[in-house]
């Protein structure tokens, strides 16, 4: 196969599927990662429908993914008295399989670290373009050239930047932001509402899961003291078990906050340059990223043996498969349906879950988006 070098900026999720069947392809990879080390656990992560389950059964991890999950747990929604409201159900929240990102990351990790190069604490500085591959310098490495780039780094990804131009062209910012807080909490799975606020503890995302609207903060997402003042000032004057939440997240080491957005790409790639997962087609907290993940690196690299490394002809396919199957990340926001607008929202949303008809055609509507994609065999990749 021709174009054998790809460089994966991102060692997540869809970074490292994609290395995993590039390199059955006998592609040479090398996977580049910001952060210092792999981290374990963070929030779940869920797959839904016989098409996710299909691309982890070819990639020979489902059994392992199915032994590594958390399980979906149901979640009571109660009043500011801890009274049950309603219950959102595992299967809602959770999909068929529910696991941890960072363990996933860490399964596909130990698939792949012997059959390409895993580069950690480090990131791409430029991209140029030459007639035969892709000049690329690092803020630690050297230089390095490759035949491909893969930009597979999340919803603000760096190689998407580099390449498209600034985030905000490609962003859309919806008016909300989360927060992921690792605290030694021991409570049973709630969540709590007031307009435009949600506190959740003891749930799949974190032991604390916050989601609230506000303006377009301007903030270091980098920095944890700075991130938790602005918690504490988004949350003041909630009840429930909030002031006790606010109380101990001073001393929470673990803290991480970011806007709820969605990736609204038209053109995944630009000459040798693609983008993957988020980076192309992400919607923060949508419920799908993991699911578009791993089906868009298996279509990506598919498409790249089909037409025997021809990038162009790859490419274009590629475009053409995920753009349609990945409408739902262009669709709706989660924070409104987290942290409704008024106190008649709540209401309605948590409606919602007392009726076993429209909780059942909630359930059929994801189903239906999840597998909304005729999905190749490839017999090329899957048998080597």
């Amino acid at each position: 196969m021709k174009n054998t070098t790809v460089l994966i900026s991102g060692a997540s999720i869809a970074g490292p599927a994609l290395a995993h069947w590039l390199g059955r392809a006998g592609c040479t990879v090398t996977v580049v990662e910001k952060a210092p080390v792999f981290r374990r656990g963070g929030q779940a992560v869920d797959f839904k429908g016989a098409t996710h389950l299909a691309v982890l059964d070819r990639m020979g991890i489902l059994d392992e993914v199915r032994r590594r999950q958390t399980g979906g747990t149901d979640q009571e929604i109660v009043d500011a008295n801890g009274r049950r409201l309603a219950v959102m159900p595992g299967e809602f929240s959770g999909g068929e399989i529910e696991i941890r990102r960072g363990d996933l990351a860490v399964l596909l990790y130990e698939r792949t670290r012997e059959s390409c190069e895993y580069v950690f604490g480090d990131s791409i500085t430029s991209l140029t373009e030459t007639a035969d591959g892709v000049h690329v310098t690092f803020e630690r490495g050297a230089p390095r050239t490759f035949d491909l780039v893969v930009g597979a780094d999340g919803i603000h990804s760096n190689v998407r930047r580099l390449t498209f131009g600034p985030e905000a062209d490609h962003v859309n910012f919806t008016g909300y932001y989360y927060a992921l807080v690792g605290l030694d909490f021991d409570h049973p799975p709630a969540m709590y509402n007031e307009p435009g606020r949600m506190a959740a503890l003891g749930g799949p995302k974190a032991p604390a899961f916050l989601v609230f609207a506000s303006k377009h903060l301007d903030y270091d997402r980098y920095d944890a003291g700075q991130q938790k003042r602005i918690l504490a000032d988004a949350y003041r004057g909630m009840g429930w078990k909030v002031p006790e939440l606010m109380a101990r997240l001073r001393d929470a080491e673990d803290v991480y906050l970011d806007s709820i957005s969605m990736v609204k790409m038209d053109d995944y790639s630009r000459g040798r340059v693609v983008l993957l997962g988020d980076a192309a087609y992400g919607n923060t907290l949508g419920g799908f990223g993991s699911g578009l993940a791993i089906v868009g690196a298996y279509v990506l690299a598919g498409e790249l043996v089909e037409a025997d490394g021809d990038h162009r002809a790859a490419f274009r396919k590629y475009q053409e498969i995920m753009h349609g199957y990945a409408t739902v990340a262009r669709q709706g926001s989660a924070g409104p349906f987290l942290a409704p607008s008024s106190p008649l929202r709540i209401t309605m949303r948590n409606w919602m879950f007392k009726s076993r008809f429209l909780l059942g055609m909630m359930l059929k509507m994801t189903d239906r988006f999840a597998t909304s994609v005729d999905l190749k065999d490839y017999p090329a990749l899957v048998t080597r």
